[in-house]
């Protein structure tokens, strides 16, 4: 009988380890940078931001967070960082060059 919190001998929960592992893992690994959306409560709900998050961290790859205008960032996730781009919504056309900016920036890009 499985016990509470056992949740690794669930199937599912296993498939979806595999998928981190075998997917995710090797993309992030390949990656010169990650850019995160930052969800809804700063990612507290969201198991796949925080794994991606986590692995990025780990991997010591820069991370670029983008942040909807307004949206509140844990302290420790802005010492993570190394670049914030706010994000102003469909009616900010200045949002997308404003990450690519950041993006030259870490990625040490003179232009």
């Amino acid at each position: 009988m499985r016990q509470p919190g056992d949740w690794l001998e669930d199937p599912e929960a296993r498939a979806w380890a595999r998928r981190v592992l075998d997917e995710l893992l090797p993309k992030i690994r390949g990656s010169k940078l990650t850019v995160s959306l930052i969800p809804d409560a700063g990612g507290l709900d969201d198991v796949k931001f925080a794994v991606e998050l986590g692995l990025s961290i780990m991997l010591d790859k820069p991370i670029i967070l983008a942040v909807p205008s307004g949206r509140q960032i844990p302290d420790r996730l802005v010492r993570v960082a190394d670049e914030i781009v706010e994000l102003g919504g469909i009616a900010d056309p200045d949002s997308p060059e404003r990450l690519r900016a950041a993006i030259d920036r870490v990625l040490g890009d003179p232009s």
